[in-house]
């Protein structure tokens, strides 16, 4: 079989019109000589809708029950698409996540896949039929509903594509591809032809919605190359590969991030540094850059978390202070990451973008590193500027262009 997965998001398929027009892309791929998969998201924003209709009900919704209820956005527009390509003369089934075979954690609301057992998704593409299936949920081992966690779609398609053997894994979404920065805020960001995997986590972990991080863990684990495309452009998007030439500035992009909490304080051993972390990732933080050194009779933590899926923003606040102290929590900071192979191995790239940022006047409160990312915390208020500055600083606008012409 020549098996293709594609992922379709939220917005691709939030009315009927849309979703008619996905299917004509469906059947026209399928006409081309394809077993096609395809995976879906809920319907534009029911997911946040569902989430706040819970919160209408209990300021700490179960997770169990959260996962219970999350999961039925996906079930509609996975049966609605069905119906629509049969409309179009095509067989199609649509399947669950524990239809599909996929089996994760027992993590609600954030699990992670474990395993996939494709069988009955194999049994359907055996049989002529376009299997539609619903992403972000999944099954536990003891046979609960989970849910993956936001932009779990996107990791529910590499798994089946890398299970399935599959040609090509598209994620398609309003978007047509990966940019140097948020053209949004950034009018001369340019769009990338590829990127390498670590690349694209540490994008996605800092603020590009573009891909889920976690997918492109997986696809990098499994060698699965994914194509990140806008829906019904025809265009050929942007790449998530190996050997990605590397540009001559170090840095491929500008990742940003709005409602970035800062948290600092004593501690007084490593075991409640780690109760600390544990207690605030059950709030829905994601604690990173952490950071803990000895100091006097304990420790100092010190880490960041977006706030973007953060149940309670106070209850986060109220568990920092309980653990480091009262004055140990701040959200008013936002983050700029500068990304690409190598990039925070060298100080003098550090020098040059603390200067230009300070140059224009934006203050930096925080740093920190890895092989492929320098992140600088900054006032929230300060992040677009500043992603503006570090691209105008590092030429982007250009290198985008030569850099990923030699393959």
């Amino acid at each position: 079989m020549r098996i293709a997965v594609q992922k379709y998001g939220g917005s691709s398929v939030a009315t009927a019109e849309k979703l008619r027009a996905v299917a004509k892309l469906v059947v026209a791929k399928k006409r081309e000589g394809f077993d096609m998969v395809v995976v879906v998201s809920a319907m534009g924003d029911t997911t946040d809708e569902l989430l706040k209709l819970s919160k209408q009900i209990s300021s700490n919704p179960n997770r169990r029950e959260l996962d219970m209820l999350l999961s039925t956005g996906e079930r509609i527009s996975m049966s609605l698409l069905a119906i629509a390509i049969e409309g179009l003369g095509e067989r199609a089934v649509s399947l669950t996540g524990s239809q599909s075979g996929i089996i994760t954690s027992s993590s609600h609301t954030n699990a992670r896949i474990m395993e996939v057992r494709p069988f009955r998704v194999i049994d359907e593409l055996e049989a002529g039929q376009i299997v539609i299936v619903a992403g972000y949920q999944g099954v536990s081992y003891r046979r609960d509903v989970t849910t993956l966690g936001r932009g779990g779609s996107d990791t529910t398609a590499v798994a089946l594509a890398a299970a399935l053997d599959a040609e090509s894994c598209e994620i398609f979404s309003d978007v047509d591809g990966v940019y140097t920065a948020d053209p949004r805020i950034v009018p001369d960001a340019k769009k990338l032809e590829a990127i390498d995997y670590e690349e694209m986590q540490e994008m996605a972990v800092h603020g590009a919605r573009v891909l889920n991080a976690t997918a492109v863990e997986f696809a990098k684990e499994k060698g699965i190359a994914i194509y990140a495309r806008k829906t019904g452009s025809g265009l050929p998007g942007t790449i998530v590969r190996r050997n990605v030439p590397v540009p001559s500035s170090g840095v491929r992009g500008i990742a940003h991030e709005h409602r970035v909490a800062v948290v600092a304080g004593p501690v007084s051993s490593a075991d409640r540094a780690l109760s600390c972390l544990s207690a605030l990732e059950s709030l829905g933080a994601q604690p990173r850059d952490i950071g803990m050194v000895r100091h006097g009779d304990g420790f100092h933590l010190d880490f960041t978390s977006s706030l973007f899926d953060v149940h309670s923003e106070e209850a986060l606040r109220d568990c920092a202070n309980s653990f480091l102290g009262a004055g140990s929590y701040r959200s008013d900071r936002g983050t700029l990451s500068l990304v690409g192979e190598g990039v925070g191995s060298r100080v003098e790239r550090i020098e040059r973008a603390a200067g230009a940022l300070r140059a224009e006047g934006l203050e930096v409160f925080g740093l920190a590193t890895s092989t492929f990312r320098i992140t600088f915390v900054v006032d929230d208020a300060s992040v677009a500027k500043g992603a503006r500055v570090l691209h105008s600083t590092f030429a982007l606008d250009r290198e985008a262009a030569v850099s990923l012409t030699v393959e």
